[in-house]
């Protein structure tokens, strides 16, 4: 009886991990067909996903856990942009200094441009499901993704 509960659960399990392994494939190859970032709908056999695609230079984080957890919140942000919408504010200050040396007059004029972008939502739950380096780049790709149904 112990023999046949240990033989059924390792049998599930295993079940599991040959469809996530099968999903991260397909989108990989999805991926290297046509490089995209954000988030999308994509539709198996048996269920919808949720996916949200990273990519981030290798170059501007100091360690790979660094790079991780910006990936891990800018993949909830998309999420959480996507399912609840988002207000983007973008203002433009224009700022004119002058320089004065010795009877000649220089102007410098400066532009700022910043972009708030507020949303509320929840957009916990998502799994990092692979990650991996871009072929012919320095960036590492994330793939993050939630069951629908």
């Amino acid at each position: 009886m112990l023999l046949l509960m240990v033989l059924s659960t390792s049998c599930t399990a295993q079940s599991f991990n040959e469809d996530k392994t099968s999903f991260t494939n397909f989108l990989k190859r999805m991926y290297s067909a046509s490089p995209f970032e954000g988030v999308k709908v994509v539709e198996d056999y048996d269920s919808e996903y949720l996916v949200s695609v990273i990519s981030l230079d290798n170059s501007k984080y100091p360690s790979s856990s660094v790079m991780s957890r910006v990936a891990e919140v800018k993949a909830q942000s998309q999420v959480s942009t996507f399912l609840n919408g988002a207000y983007v504010d973008m203002d433009l200050v224009i700022s004119r200094k002058e320089k004065v040396e010795n009877d000649t007059t220089t102007n410098v004029v400066e532009t700022m441009e910043t972009i708030r972008q507020n949303s509320s939502g929840f957009s916990q739950g998502l799994e990092l499901l692979t990650n991996f380096n871009a072929e012919g780049t320095n960036s590492q790709i994330f793939i993050y993704y939630s069951i629908i149904k």
